[in-house]
């Protein structure tokens, strides 16, 4: 029998804008995936590729999302916890552990273990960090469509200068998040 490990990542957690992402994975050992890493290490074109394979040859994986007022409702590291959740959840196969990126565990049905920097040391962990990235890549991708002013298809929400100035210009859109600094300051000024 094999011990069916989950590396469970999150996608998102610093931008101003946007849901947060989380992805869980279970690699099946009979067919490994070269290249897995960290997903900040990766380029873009790199992440894409490697995301196919990862959906193509694992055992199961998982995606799932808090949206941006989840994150303003709870705050965002309980927002993360609840994706991180949900993307365990989603997998078709139940695994024995959840391998968690970082210092804390969301609650979950099966023992976690969290491990800081595990995007970089653990197979799992790296394929569901490509995945959560991805997810959200596309997501920002999709907003931009609708709201190109802001420029979310080159900063994908993160606090860049090039936003800011899309801030100032235009003003928070539904897709920013309120409870962060930035956003809260541009708001409470146009009071």
């Amino acid at each position: 029998m094999i011990h069916l490990i989950c590396g469970v990542d999150e996608a998102g957690r610093g931008p101003l804008a946007g849901p947060v992402y989380a992805a869980a994975v279970i690699l099946d050992p009979a067919r490994p995936i070269v290249g897995l890493a960290d997903s900040k290490k990766l380029s873009a074109r790199a992440r894409e590729r490697l995301a196919l394979e990862i959906r193509e040859k694992a055992l199961s994986f998982g995606i799932a999302s808090a949206s941006v007022e989840e994150i303003d409702s709870i705050n965002i590291l309980q927002a993360t916890l609840l994706a991180m959740r949900r993307a365990v959840e989603a997998l078709g196969v139940q695994p024995l552990e959840a391998l968690i990126d970082g210092n804390r565990c969301p609650p979950l049905a099966m023992p976690a273990r969290a491990i800081v920097r595990g995007d970089a040391t653990e197979p799992a962990i790296s394929a569901a960090s490509i995945l959560a990235k991805t997810a959200r890549d596309a997501e920002m991708r999709r907003i931009h469509e609708a709201f190109p002013q802001y420029g979310l298809d080159r900063h994908k929400g993160y606090d860049t200068a090039i936003h800011r100035a899309a801030l100032q210009l235009y003003g928070p859109a539904a897709f920013h998040r309120r409870s962060f600094a930035p956003v809260r300051a541009l708001l409470e000024g146009s009071r």
